[in-house]
């Protein structure tokens, strides 16, 4: 009696690759791991700056109005920052007036950290700016 091989309808080659799908999901999603966590990481530094630099020109509108000094401008500024970022992004926060021809300005300038790894990264190295007219209480 002879014995018959159970032979299969797949070519040879199609049994080299049997397995390899399993490591090539395994460095595609890897890879894709990354670019999205790296296309997060990007947003996230954009909200950031955008963040301080909207906080910075909500606290040199302060600063300027009439009734108002640089300290209350400074105040404002540290504080949106503190509350919507993090405390180490409101630890440098300046007030500084300048006058351009007739105009007197108020800058908010702010130091700060520049969020690698989710928020954290190297202290001050972004340093951000608004700016505002200051008003003038003597015109009619």
């Amino acid at each position: 009696m002879s014995r018959r091989r159970w032979q299969s309808s797949r070519p040879e080659t199609e049994d080299a690759d049997s397995g390899s799908a399993i490591a090539e999901f395994a460095l595609i999603a890897s890879l894709l791991a990354l670019v999205l966590a790296g296309a997060l990481q990007i947003g996230l530094v954009i909200h950031v700056r955008n963040t301080v630099i909207d906080s910075a020109i909500a606290g040199a509108r302060q600063a300027s109005l009439a009734d108002q000094s640089p300290r209350d401008g400074q105040r404002l500024a540290s504080d949106l920052i503190r509350v919507s970022v993090g405390e180490r992004y409101a630890d440098k926060v300046t007030v500084t007036m300048s006058r351009r021809g007739q105009v007197e300005i108020v800058e908010v300038r702010v130091t700060t950290p520049l969020p690698v790894i989710g928020l954290w990264g190297p202290a001050e190295v972004w340093e951000l700016r608004g700016r505002s007219i200051v008003e003038d209480i003597d015109r009619d």
